[in-house]
């Protein structure tokens, strides 16, 4: 018999507040309106003037919904959000590079591209902020030689205080790449070039239910972890998509009822929605959520609208008759990236094989 770990929707659902409920009803109204001229707009897309209309409606019940937002999550301070905490002259680098994501005509190389540049700006929001006023220096040989050998200095945020013992949360298998990415920008600003340990969480949710009635399954079976190397450390979970949270929530809880006891745990995520974010900082004590974009609300089947798909799928693509394992998925990812994040595969095969 496998051991699993289940999470039910209504255990997720009940540590959202009265004050949360209305302000997601509220969001769902505005989205109600925009879905009508998505609808108006998709059977009319011939008629210039109608889409013009329809347009007009819908960048302005956007601008609404992306108001309502900052609002309530202003009052939240483990919550961040890009656009929310930064100037707004770097507000147009990041809607663009969400479109491209949210494109449908994103290929799967285009797609893990932007990932990449998606978790650079995340490190930056989460460690490197303007809150963190200490600066380390790079010395680097160039490969100018000419009239001696050259090297040039620069600047970077001094995170090492914050960046030590962290430990990089999987929550198998979109949050597979994502995980090595950031754990790439850790090694990079660290001071002694460290590289994070892996802890991999096979969890997944049943696709069979709606958002109502949803379960979480953590496979222990299938996850690879020493719950002894996670006690006092800072845990990261680097996931694309955030929707309901519960995947999140399930694992976290599973490690808190096993007497683990985080020096500190952020979840990082590409697209997160209202609720997901407000059900994840409402479930765990001192978790830090931050998301390079929120989306206002999720669908009867618990998928994040407007979304972009299923991240995972447009990462790996799709698995055929069986689940590829880590190994495979790594494989997969082919010479390019994986030569890239070669210290991060070795500590991915380090903690799947136990060597």
């Amino acid at each position: 018999m496998s051991d699993n770990i289940i999470l039910k929707a209504e255990d997720l659902d009940g540590f959202i507040s009265e004050s949360d409920r209305e302000n997601i009803t509220r969001m769902h109204s505005y989205y109600d309106k925009a879905i009508t001229s998505f609808r108006t707009l998709s059977a009319g897309e011939s008629n210039p003037s109608l889409v013009k209309n329809e347009t007009d409606k819908i960048i302005g019940l956007y601008e609404t919904m992306g108001k309502f937002m900052h609002e309530i999550t202003a009052d939240e301070p483990h919550l961040h959000v890009y656009s929310f905490e930064t100037p707004s002259i770097q507000h147009g680098e990041v809607s663009r590079l969400i479109a491209k994501l949210r494109d449908a005509r994103t290929g799967n190389d285009e797609f893990v591209y932007y990932i990449q540049r998606a978790y650079e700006l995340l490190f930056n929001l989460t460690w490197g902020g303007a809150g963190n006023s200490r600066k380390n220096h790079l010395v680097v040989k160039t490969p100018v030689t000419v009239p001696v050998q050259n090297y040039a200095v620069h600047k970077i945020p001094d995170v090492d205080d914050l960046i030590k013992d962290t430990v990089m949360c999987v929550m198998l298998r979109g949050a597979l790449l994502p995980s090595m990415i950031l754990s790439k920008e850790i090694q990079e600003y660290s001071s002694t070039g460290a590289v994070t340990p892996f802890a991999l969480f096979r969890i997944k949710r049943d696709d069979s239910k709606m958002k109502d009635n949803m379960e979480y399954i953590l496979d222990l079976d299938m996850s690879y972890f020493d719950l002894d190397s996670l006690d006092g450390k800072n845990l990261v979970f680097a996931d694309p998509m955030n929707a309901t949270g519960g995947s999140m929530v399930t694992i976290i809880k599973y490690l808190l009822n096993q007497g683990i006891k985080p020096k500190s745990i952020k979840a990082l995520n590409v697209i997160a929605a209202l609720q997901g974010s407000l059900q994840i900082v409402r479930s765990i004590e001192n978790i830090d959520v931050y998301t390079l974009w929120m989306d206002p609300i999720l669908n009867e089947v618990a998928y994040i609208l407007p979304g972009l798909g299923d991240a995972g799928d447009r990462i790996n693509g799709i698995d055929g008759d069986y689940p590829r394992s880590m190994i495979q998925l790594v494989a997969d990812y082919g010479a390019n990236i994986v030569s890239l994040y070669r210290a991060q595969v070795r500590e991915v095969e380090r903690t799947v094989l136990g060597g």
